[in-house]
């Protein structure tokens, strides 16, 4: 008595129809998800860009502030001698003070958003790629 069983060129044929199908749809979730991550890397960068833009421009405010108060400190010292150059001097030095705050933080911000180049979904997708050749 002979059973029937299904012959090995049928079998392999739909087992890898079915592998190729699986395979198919994990490089597509794979896709999905790297271009999300993309998407994610993106947004955290331009936000450190807009806040490093935001600071820059708030130290450009104060630090034209303190020219302006610079300036009128030599002036009051110049016409005279009185405490009242010393506290325009003063304030003076907190507004440059200020920029020079703002500024540095704002320098850190723009470097911590530069490149704008999702860096993690290349290489995870680098990654993905040589995994699928191999």
């Amino acid at each position: 008595m002979r059973t029937h069983e299904p012959d090995a060129a049928t079998s392999n044929s739909t087992g890898v129809g079915n592998a190729a199908k699986h395979v198919a749809e994990h490089a597509s979730s794979l896709a999905k998800l790297e271009l999300e991550l993309a998407t994610l890397e993106l947004k955290t960068k331009l936000t450190a860009l807009g806040k490093g833009a935001g600071l820059g421009a708030g130290a450009a405010v104060f630090g034209l502030f303190g020219v302006g108060f610079l300036l009128a400190t030599v002036a009051a010292a110049l016409g005279t001698f009185l405490p009242g150059w010393l506290a325009l001097l003063i304030v003076t030095l907190v507004l440059l003070v200020v920029a020079g705050v703002l500024g540095m933080l704002a320098l850190r911000a723009v470097r911590r958003g530069t490149p704008p180049v999702p860096e993690q979904a290349i290489d995870e997708a680098r990654q993905t790629t040589s995994a699928l050749k191999s």
